[in-house]
């Protein structure tokens, strides 16, 4: 699908006002004393969904009904909604509920924008700090209170100089453990539970590895807009798309992508 200037100018100014309107609901609830959590998947583990999770995607849902009907959504938290335009809003509230839940700061919401292959624009927005990292077209930038820069990815070319991020230490099945153990044990520095921070690190140019298993579209699509737009790479583990979840790493560069890879390829 070709998407012109006109149109990506659009599309970066709906993406910030579902942002923004998102914002406004999950910062009502986070560090309340009346935040309550449902399991989505009791005796599965605990997967927790809260009012700021519905709330917040139901905001952005708000602002695309009026902004661009016509447009698909997939979100986490309410039925998909088929597209008409050949584009569609890949939507997470909250990444990160259980360090919503916790109180942690660097849960975020996910905005990315699909046009049928990859996400063409996505949004890592972390509303208790104040940043908001953005990313497609060609380039990536972070702004915060007025201030913004452009965003560049290292360009770390061996392991052992590279800082490696995931989620849980858990990662994944024990397969999928030992290849992410693989890569732990070859690089500098290894930091757990970012949730969707990691990949604006790796944006940003401070870290240079996420690793991470079972996740969905809507975990990815937007960070993986962000960290591309900013010359990283995103893969799944076997080098294929990644938009689709399931094992992804982003790396901050092809090199230190490569050498990831294929450790990954030779322990899970």
């Amino acid at each position: 699908m070709q998407i012109d200037q006109s149109l990506q100018d659009e599309l970066r100014g709906v993406a910030r006002a579902c942002a923004d309107a998102a914002r406004v609901e999950t910062l009502r609830y986070f560090r309340g004393a009346g935040l309550l959590a449902d399991d989505k998947d009791p005796g599965a583990g605990f997967d927790p969904v809260t009012q700021g999770d519905r709330a917040g995607e139901a905001a952005m849902r708000a602002v695309l009904a009026e902004l661009r009907p016509g447009d698909g959504i997939l979100g986490e938290e309410q039925a998909a909604i088929p597209s008409q335009t050949g584009l569609t809003w890949v939507l997470d509230p909250i990444d990160g509920t259980r360090g919503y839940l916790a109180g942690t700061p660097t849960w975020g919401t996910l905005i990315a924008v699909h046009a049928g292959g990859a996400p063409v624009y996505g949004i890592v927005d972390q509303p208790y700090i104040g940043e908001r990292f953005e990313g497609g077209f060609g380039a990536a930038q972070w702004s915060r209170a007025g201030a913004a820069r452009d965003l560049r990815t290292r360009q770390t070319v061996t392991l052992d100089q590279a800082i490696l991020f995931t989620t849980f230490p858990e990662v994944g099945t024990a397969d999928e453990r030992r290849g992410f153990e693989a890569v732990a044990a070859q690089v500098l520095l290894t930091r757990y539970g970012m949730d969707c921070y990691a990949y604006a690190l790796v944006a940003a140019g401070h870290a240079d590895l996420v690793i991470e298993a079972g996740l969905q579209p809507y975990d990815i699509q937007g960070p993986m807009a962000v960290v591309e737009g900013a010359g990283g790479v995103v893969t799944a583990w076997d080098g294929g798309p990644a938009e689709g979840g399931g094992r992804v790493i982003a790396a901050a560069n092809p090199v230190i992508h490569a050498a990831a890879l294929a450790l990954l390829a030779a322990a899970s």
